[in-house]
């Protein structure tokens, strides 16, 4: 049940339009997902799921289908489920956001809006995907390397040393921030279960900190994007009010066109107009609740990442068996190999090393055993479509059912033995070895088919 002291609160904020909230909160949750541009999955990706577009930019539909988790195209990582409000908020920023921008993602798990933001990089640049929980940051890790992502480091820090990490290093900060998630009350019954007054105060004194140090990373001329799950004045423009007081190098800019015409204006505290802050209802647009304000750090300071490089020289047995196996797979070497802990990586162009601790960096390829390399899963991933060797079966075929759930299969088109890449539709998904005929399968356990 609804705290009453939540709806008294949303009665005063809404006025005239709190019967239609409250009429919304009882709806059926709406689901949404977003068409990944890193695979170049295109609408026929979802032709046999029952779709209708979002009017913002971001490539999301609300969908319709049951078990979507076990849709193929979902395990070649064609799309990402992700609630209609959440695709708004990288949306938002659509007008500010280019390729090859430094690019943090403070508090980044399950790896939404990370994901999307890799989608408008398009593997240029460097985006940082960081979340404080190691646990989360291991399912941020792997929607990183199911999206076919190639430029990220995942790290797993406080927004503290993230700030002596990265001083004033970013041109664009996503602090999509932890909170009371009123946003959510009716799609997680335990974010109701856990709500207090006492609980929102919390959630604001530590959105205060996260922001302060997240202004800490970002450059002069850089852009800061803060948004919450929730509807609560004190968590959004109490915070903001609290935050652009102690910060005139902030200013406030209005958010993409689109996103702005189905949301509401923020409201108005201590004086200061927020009208440029958005508000995403479920009686405006269909969607859970979202907070969004997009702002412009003035000036041009820019300053060099502070830590140790955690990369590493490949070692002649490494480099061997890496050219070999590039050689033969791709038909040519990718510069920009190097290693980290016990894998070779390959590093788009762009990214500027790798912290100590860090879950990954750009796309590990795999390691060198007994002088050869054993490609890792993320490889065929993110770069499915440069192996020569290339199996497509169709997302519907027993084949693929076969290979979704760790099976070999025959392929009996005159492909010759080797390494080859996956796809599902067109889509890379993973990796496997042809050997006379016949489909080794080399789909990681974890993500098989029961």
């Amino acid at each position: 049940m609804i705290p009453e002291a939540f709806l008294h609160r949303m009665r005063a904020q809404l006025g005239a339009e709190y019967p239609a909230f409250l009429q919304a909160m009882e709806d059926m949750p709406v689901r949404a997902l977003r068409l990944n541009p890193l695979k170049h999955a295109e609408c026929s990706a979802l032709a046999d799921i029952q779709t209708k577009p979002l009017p913002f930019s971001g490539g999301g539909y609300i969908f319709s289908c049951e078990g979507i988790g076990r849709h193929p195209m979902h395990h070649a990582g064609a799309f990402y489920v992700q609630d209609p409000s959440a695709i708004s908020t990288v949306s938002a920023a659509a007008h500010v956001l280019k390729p090859g921008m430094r690019v943090l993602d403070l508090c980044a798990a399950p790896g939404g809006k990370s994901t999307q933001l890799a989608g408008i990089l398009d593997g240029t640049g460097m985006l940082v995907s960081n979340e404080i929980s190691r646990d989360r940051c291991r399912i941020l890790r792997q929607n990183i390397e199911r999206m076919g992502v190639r430029n990220a480091v995942v790290t797993s820090m406080d927004s503290n040393k993230i700030a002596e990490t990265f001083p004033c290093f970013f041109d664009f900060v996503l602090v999509d921030a932890p909170c009371s998630g009123e946003g959510m009350f009716r799609k997680y019954p335990e974010a109701v279960q856990e709500w207090s007054e006492e609980n929102v105060a919390m959630c604001a004194a530590r959105q205060k900190e996260i922001l302060e140090n997240a202004a800490k990373t970002v450059a002069g001329g850089g852009y800061l994007l803060y948004s919450t799950c929730t509807f609560s004045l004190d968590e959004n423009e109490e915070v903001l009010d609290w935050f652009l007081s102690a910060h005139p190098d902030f200013e406030m800019l209005p958010v993409a066109a689109d996103v702005s015409a189905v949301t509401a204006d923020g409201i108005s505290v201590g004086g200061r107009d927020f009208s440029a802050a958005r508000r995403f209802y479920p009686h405006v647009f269909a969607g859970e609740g979202q907070f969004l304000c997009l702002m412009h750090r003035q000036g041009d300071l820019r300053e060099g990442a502070l830590f140790k490089n955690d990369l590493r020289q490949l070692s002649k047995e490494e480099t061997k068996a890496a050219e070999s196996f590039f050689a033969d797979a791709f038909g040519y070497v990718p510069e920009r190999l190097t290693g980290l802990r016990e894998d070779v990586v390959l590093l788009s162009e762009g990214m500027e090393g790798c912290p100590a601790g860090a879950f990954c960096c750009g796309v590990p390829v795999g390691k060198a055993v007994k002088g050869r390399l054993v490609p890792h899963h993320h490889l065929f991933s993110a770069y499915g479509e440069c192996f020569r060797r290339k199996v497509d079966l169709p997302a519907r075929s027993p084949q693929c059912a076969a290979y979704l759930r760790g099976e070999g299969f025959v392929w009996e088109n005159g492909t010759e033995n080797g390494w080859c890449a996956v796809l599902i539709d067109g889509i890379p998904c993973g990796g496997g070895k042809i050997v006379d005929g016949y489909v080794k399968n080399h789909y990681p356990k974890g993500l098989r088919m029961q």
